[in-house]
This record gives structure tokens, sequence and C-alpha cells, in this order.
């Protein structure tokens, strides 16, 4: 019964959604108050049975009810109660429908936070939002439906891929989904400033909250895939510049080149058309990534579909979504009125070159996950495009980028004295100098990458300090003085600060891990002794163990340095008997250094084992830099002038005589 209620609460989302996408659209044109309310009553009611519906399906898997044919494909009785409920989403039928869930989430948050909106803006916003749902519900309907039974049902299921068995995964869809239909806000406000023929600054200011939420949770997602890979998949990497990986990757640069280019709207009325085409090249990017994944073009962990009618319905979704949004804006985005105009040096110039430079950087990407798949299709020849080309055309791209990231928030707006700017930035020029020459005198592998990785990270976090600096400390009264001062910046600019320095904090980590990273590939016996980056690691031997739904064998390897016991690692081997596939558990030391990392493999006929021994120097800092970026843009959210918007034109302090203050 559980199943049929489910299915019925989808039908009902169904009808509501085609409602909310219709009604409130016409009631805007005509001005009918009824109609446009009747937007956020559609909105609120379609989450309620959405959630209802994701519900019975996680009800379904927790109890392992094998008769709903999901369950017994994806679950098995003695799985763990976690990989029960992330099963529900570890799946092409089950991370659809988290994917409605989310975007009636967000749908109805529009409605909780957004009772400032215009009304005429509400309706069509939430009219737009409800008419990419009704994609998605139709998609679930009529090709992807998780509520069906089997007659009779099996003793037990077949159970979940164990690559998707662990904590990591269990968190890693929902925090991306977050991040890509979070980006449906950004869209249904740009249709909605197209349908109205409007952008002001107080669109920009409307729309950025919602591009920083979604930035913020797939910034997170991203980063929780990355270290899901390290740890699990046993081969001591975080990125493979895999098509799956870029799928999340690519909205992450569009979505951060909209976030900074609604800045410019919001503050100078300017970049306008452009911003509305970002809004809507960042989504689509997002549908393109589930097209990606659901279609069966790609063959990977996380491929879930292989049937060719799903690929072909989402594709002609996106190819209604994105012709259909395009189309509007090539009739409607020439009539917008030009905003405020600037010099080429100054923030808004500033804020022009990373756009460009972030566009061009995911042009690369888009072209290397796409050119083999445009190949197979008309020539049938399979080729890969991996590392090298991502290394040779996205690297000197983000290069310049990251440079300019810590001038721009010096420079004045409309017009700016770059030289200025840079004598403010003198001490952070100096720090970066001195970490150059470090790596001079102290490093010889990986030079020339690890010199401009260092550089420019230790300059993004150096930049980023003397904002705080400069409004803050240098402006004298003594320490008192300056913590009140610092106390009272706005917590926007605090969050810009923070997920600047955590940019700078991720390149050190991706410099150290890649430029620094020593390893150790043999066999060995019980006894034996391995050395690698200092470390002395013997092996212990192998001990059987039995895990809930899984045997294993584990390894121990006693890990010393200059003669002195430090700790143990222990790596295991697994096998899962339900679905007769092996995986590999990685043990792991982490400290602010480095990682030591060790994998155990197969025996041989003497009774060696297999091992892979790895030292990754900083590699830890690559997602503690994530965190400080999520940080980062959750305290620029959480600013107060957000809340009210009477506010977010007032300046919080007084600026320096002669220098432009920094803002978020």
């Amino acid at each position: 019964m559980i199943a049929e209620v489910g299915h019925f609460a989808l039908i009902v989302s169904l009808v509501l959604a085609l409602a909310q996408g219709t009604l409130p659209l016409y009631g805007a044109a005509r001005g009918d108050v009824g109609l446009m309310r009747l937007a956020s009553h559609s909105a609120i009611g379609q989450f309620l049975f959405v959630a209802l519906a994701f519900g019975c399906l996680t009800w379904a898997h927790v109890v392992s009810d094998f008769s709903v044919l999901n369950v017994a494909l994806n679950s098995h009785s003695a799985k763990p109660l976690l990989y029960k409920i992330s099963g529900v989403w570890g799946n092409h039928e089950g991370s659809i429908l988290l994917w409605v869930l989310i975007l009636s989430l967000f749908g109805a948050a529009v409605v909780v936070f957004g009772r400032r909106l215009p009304a005429t803006l509400k309706a069509r916003v939430l009219s737009v939002q409800a008419l990419v749902a009704v994609g998605f519900l139709l998609f679930l309907l009529l090709t992807s439906n998780p509520f069906l039974r089997l007659d009779p049902p099996p003793l037990d299921g077949r159970g979940l891929n164990p690559l998707l068995q662990d904590p990591g995964l269990a968190f890693h869809p929902p925090f991306l989904y977050l991040g890509y239909v979070g980006f449906s806000i950004a869209f249904s406000f740009a249709i909605a400033a197209l349908i109205e023929g409007k952008v002001d600054p107080a669109w920009g200011r409307w729309v950025r909250p919602w591009t920083l939420a979604a930035w913020c949770f797939l910034t997170v997602g991203i980063a929780l895939g990355s270290w899901w890979a390290y740890y699990e998949l046993g081969w001591g990497g975080f990125w493979f510049w895999d098509p799956v990986e870029n799928a999340s990757f690519m909205p992450w640069l569009a979505g951060t080149a909209l976030l900074h280019s609604a800045i410019v709207v919001e503050k100078r009325d300017a970049l306008k058309a452009w911003t509305i085409l970002l809004a809507i090249i960042t989504f689509s990017l997002s549908l393109l990534g589930t097209f990606l994944v659901r279609s069966g073009v790609l063959t990977s962990v996380h491929a879930f579909a292989n049937d060719p009618s799903r690929g072909v319905f989402i594709l002609f979704f996106l190819a209604l979504v994105v012709g259909g949004s395009l189309l509007l804006y090539a009739v409607r985005a020439p009539a917008l009125r030009q905003g405020g105009k600037f010099t080429p040096i100054s923030r808004e110039g500033g804020l022009v070159i990373n756009n460009f430079l972030l566009v061009t950087a995911l042009a690369t990407v888009l072209l290397g996950t796409l050119y083999p798949l445009f190949l197979d299709a008309l020539t049938g020849a399979k080729i890969s495009v991996g590392r090298p080309y991502f290394n040779a055309t996205f690297v000197p791209i983000m290069t310049p980028l990251l440079l300019i990231m810590g001038v721009g928030p010096f420079l004045a707006w409309k017009r700016a004295d770059l030289g200025a700017a840079m004598q403010r930035l003198k001490v952070a020029a100096v720090v970066s100098a001195g970490a150059l020459l470090g790596v001079l005198l102290l490093v010889e592998k990986g030079l020339a990458f690890s010199l401009v990785g260092v550089v420019i990270g230790v300059w993004l976090i150096a930049a980023s300090l003397s904002q705080l600096w400069e409004r803050s400390f240098a402006r004298g009264g003594g320490m008192a003085a300056a913590g009140r001062r610092l106390r009272g910046l706005p917590s926007a600019f605090i969050g810009m600060v923070i997920a600047h320095a955590g940019m700078g904090v991720v390149v050190l980590g991706i410099t150290g891990a890649t430029s620094w990273n020593t390893e150790w590939l043999g066999m060995m016996a019980p006894g034996d002794e391995a050395q690698i980056s200092g470390y002395s690691l013997r092996f212990d031997g192998v001990s059987p163990v039995v895990g809930p739904n899984y045997t294993a064998s584990r390894g121990t390897f006693v890990v010393s340095r200059g003669g002195r016991t430090l700790y143990s690692l222990m790596p295991e081997s697994r096998q899962y008997p339900v679905t007769a596939m092996p995986t590999t558990e990685a043990a792991i030391h982490s400290n602010p250094g480095g990682d030591l990392y060790a994998v155990i493999g197969d025996p041989d006929e003497e009774g060696r084992w297999g091992v892979r021994l790895y030292y990754k120097p900083l590699v830890g800092w690559m997602w503690g830099g994530a965190l400080l970026m999520f940080v980062g843009g959750a305290l620029a959210i959480a600013d107060r002038r957000r809340r009210n918007p009477a506010l977010a034109g007032r300046p919080s302090a007084r600026p320096l005589a002669g220098r432009a203050p920094s803002e978020a």
C-alpha cells in the first residue's frame, strides 16, 4: 500500500505543477492577484506531495519491502541502515525522485523567503520552476517509476553497489543535487525577468543569495565526491577528469561566473543581459550533466541508466528547456536597458575578466568532455581525453584568473587606480616572493608546477588577509578599536575574504598532492619493511574480518620514524557476497603536513601480498579549503543586508581616505 501511496502522490504533484506552471503566468500577465497567489499555494502543496512520495520510497527501503522493484534491485536485508537509506538515491529512479524533491523544496523556499518579492515576479519565478518540475515528474512517471511492484517478490534483494556503501557517497549526491537543482532558481529568475523585460539592481540582490546557496552546496558536493574517490577507490587520486566528474564541475564554473556577474548587476546596474545568459547556461549545464549520467552514453560508477528511451526523453527535455530559454533570450534580451558605464581598470572590469576566463575554462572542459562522445556518434572511433589535455588547456587559463582574484577586491567601482591597488598589496607580494624562495631552496621534485601553485596559493591567502587588515587593524586606534571594526564588518565581506582564502588553500593542497607525492608498490611478506618519505612500515600480516554484509582481509602495518613507533595502518580488501564484488578500503593517517596512505591487494603463491603505499603532502588542504569556501558563502548569505534590502546600500564602515572600500 505504501508504494501505491507514493505513486499517487507523484501524480498529484504533477497536477499541482501543471497548475502552478500555467495559471500564475496567465494571472501575472492579466494582473489577477488570485491566480498569482495560486503559485505559492501550489508550490507548498507540490513540495508536500513529493516529500510524501520520497518518504514512501525511503520506508520501503528501510523495511526491505522487496515487492517494490526498486528495493529488490538496490537493497538487501543485511545492509546497515545508513546504506538502506542512501540506497534510495543510489539508483536511477530514486536519484531522479531526489532531484524532484529538491526542485520542489527550492520552490517552497522561494515562497517562504521571498515575501518581499514583487507579486508578478514571484508568480513568474514559481511558474517557471514548476514547468521544470513538470518535465522531471513526467520523466519519473513515464520512464522511471520508482514504485513498480514485483509479483511474486524475491526473498532478498540484489544489494547496492559496494562502492556506494560508504558515508562519503551517502551524503555526496544530496549535496550535489542541492547545487545542481539550486541553480534552477537563478534560471527561473532569469526567465521571469526576460518575460517582464526588467532587470535592475533589486533583481541582482534577489538572485544572488539563491546562486550563492547553490554554489555552496555544489562546492561541498564536488569536494565530497573527490574525497570519496581518494580514500575509497584505492588509487590515491582525487580527480581524474572523468566525464561524470566534469558534469558537476562545469555548472560550478558557470555558477562562479554567474555569482560574480550578479554583483555587477546589484552594485552597478550593468552586465544585465550577460548575467541572464549565464543563469541560463549554468542550469543548462546541470541538465546536461543529468543527460550524461542518465542517458547511458557514459559507463561509470556514477552513471545509473542505460535505457535508450530514458536518454531520448532527457535529450528532448534538455533541447526544449535550453532551446526555449535561448530563443526567449534572443527575442527579449536586446530590449534590456543598459546600465552604468565603467572603465577597464575598475572593479567591474576585473569581474568582466573573471567571467571571461571562467567561461573560457568552462569551454575547454566542455570540449574535452563532449568531443569523444561526438566522435564516437559520428565515426564510431573511440578516444579518451584525459589529464594531459586538461593540464595543457585548463591550468594556463585558471592561473591568471587566480592571480587577478587577489587584486580585484582592491579596485574601486567605475574607475580605479591599478598602481594604488598594487601598492596596497605589497605585503602580500612580499609574502608570496618569500614562499617562492622557500620552494626554490627546499624542493626539487615537480619544481615548475610547484613554483606556480605555491605562489598562487600564498598570494590568494595573503591578499585576502590584507583586506581584513586594511579594514580593521591598519586604521589605528589600538587593538580594541581594531577588534570593534573587525566585528562590525559585514558578514558578506568576511565571507568573500574566507572564500577567496579557501581557494588559496585548495591550490596549495592540489600543488602538494600532485607535485611532491611519493609512492611505493611491491609485494610484502609478514615481517618485511618498506620505506617511504622518511617513514618505515613493517608488514605484520593479514587477518580475516567479518563485517555486517561483507568479509575482508585486513592487513596491519606498523609505522615508525627515526626508530620510534608511531601508529598502525590497517587497510582491507573486502568481498561482498551478495554482489560478488571486491572493494579496496585504504588505511590513511592524516596530519596537517600530509597523508600516509596504505592499500592491500591480493596474495601470490608465495604468501606475499600486493601493497601500495603513498605519501600525499598537503592533500587534506584541498578539502579544508573547500570547507572554507562553503563557510564563506554561507556567511555571505547570512548578511543582514540580504534579509533587509533597505540596508543593502548602506556602507558598513567609512573607507580610508583615497581608498576604495572592499565590498562583497
